[in-house]
């Protein structure tokens, strides 16, 4: 046990974490996966898409701005939040459009690849047809807003990564939609494509120019293993 470290249950299962750590830090070092979509490692968490819920102590939160602490009791893997999860997946499809037989994005795309981990076979809520528009003014990226989950990473990878305000959201409910910080479009801000917001989307509304379809279909990164695996490995490995 390293010095410091304490330690918390996780479905039964005794891991140890660090002082600091959120829960789906302490998770992930563990290798256990919990479902996520607005967290990435290399952001401040933000707890906008709720995926990461779980009980903890006996009460819902989101694992990825929860802080651990020991004797934690948590649930993370029952029927009732594998339910609550595919129904999140499942109005995130139906409230923009989603064709993933064709996006450049299958096989990479977490919001399909945590379908086929929660079991959405195909969603039964009426599909809302936003028609919002594509934005392709700058030269060497593309926003397609009808494929926006609101994550929010793009926003805080600008602000916090890349020194910039590109993107930010207006509006609140079922019309809030990502903006951006100039009025004639992508192509009017300080967005490159090296920038981290024009690589760090976890579906396909900002897409590189001239990149698409280079790693073809079959293998992409969930065409060859589900996600959470790359997780789920450092436990396997940990074993005798």
């Amino acid at each position: 046990m390293v010095k410091d470290s304490f330690r918390l249950t996780v479905d039964g299962v005794e891991i140890e974490a660090m002082p600091g750590q959120s829960v789906i830090e302490a998770c992930d070092a563990a290798g256990i996966y919990i479902p996520r979509l607005c967290h990435h490692p290399d952001l401040a968490p933000a707890g906008h898409c709720r995926v990461c819920t779980c009980i903890i102590n006996g009460r819902n939160a989101s694992a990825c701005v929860t802080p651990a602490a020991h004797g934690m009791v948590i649930e993370n893997n029952t029927p009732q939040l594998t339910k609550d999860r595919r129904g999140i997946i499942e109005m995130l499809f139906v409230e923009g459009n989603h064709p993933c037989p064709y996006c450049v994005a299958s096989g990479d795309c977490e919001l399909q690849a945590l379908g086929y981990r929660l079991g959405l076979v195909a969603p039964i809520q009426p599909y809302q047809w936003p028609g919002r528009k594509i934005d392709a003014t700058h030269p060497d990226i593309y926003l397609d807003y009808d494929r926006c989950i609101l994550c929010s990473r793009c926003i805080r990878a600008s602000k916090m990564e890349d020194g910039k305000t590109v993107f930010g959201f207006e509006g609140r409910g079922i019309v809030m939609r990502l903006n951006l910080d100039a009025a004639g479009g992508l192509g009017e801000t300080e967005m490159a494509a090296i920038d981290k917001a024009a690589r760090i989307c976890p579906v396909a509304c900002i897409v590189i120019k001239r990149g698409a379809y280079s790693v073809p279909d079959g293998g992409r990164r969930f065409d060859i293993t589900p996600i959470g695996s790359d997780i789920e490995a450092k436990r396997k490995e940990s074993k005798p």
